[in-house]
């Protein structure tokens, strides 16, 4: 690992209808917030949202494959979401290096996922292990 303090990373991608199925269909996250439109619409979200899981996905493929990169595993995650995902939203990720230690493999990262609008969706932090 070769990581300095400040280094950041970015990925971004759309949430498609083919998403939330496939996660639902892996997971048996069918919750009616993310199919049911009329449920959905009734709720504070208004309309169908995607699971969270699709989101911290976005941030498993960029530390495993942008920063540090791969073999990279997630030693811990603390983040909130402090607005939801609606389908159709596209949405990127970034994260900071905050604190390296190179010689272990260890990196503790800022994490920020943003939509569209510019509006944050997940915010938090996460320590990391490079193999």
């Amino acid at each position: 690992m070769d990581l300095a303090v400040g280094r950041k990373a970015q990925r971004e991608m759309t949430v498609t209808k083919a998403m939330v199925k496939s996660y639902a269909e892996i997971t048996g996250d069918y919750n009616p917030l993310h199919f049911d439109e009329e449920f959905a619409g009734k709720t504070r979200f208004e309309r169908l949202i995607s699971q969270g899981g699709i989101t911290t996905g976005l941030l498993h493929a960029m530390v495993a494959m942008d920063m540090p990169g791969p073999g990279t595993v997630f030693l811990s995650q603390n983040w909130s979401f402090p607005r939801p995902v609606y389908i159709g939203d596209t949405i990127t990720a970034e994260a900071t290096v905050v604190s390296a230690n190179n010689r272990r493999g260890i990196a503790r990262l800022n994490i920020s996922i943003k939509n569209q609008s510019g509006d944050e969706v997940l915010k938090g932090e996460a320590t990391v292990y490079q193999a």
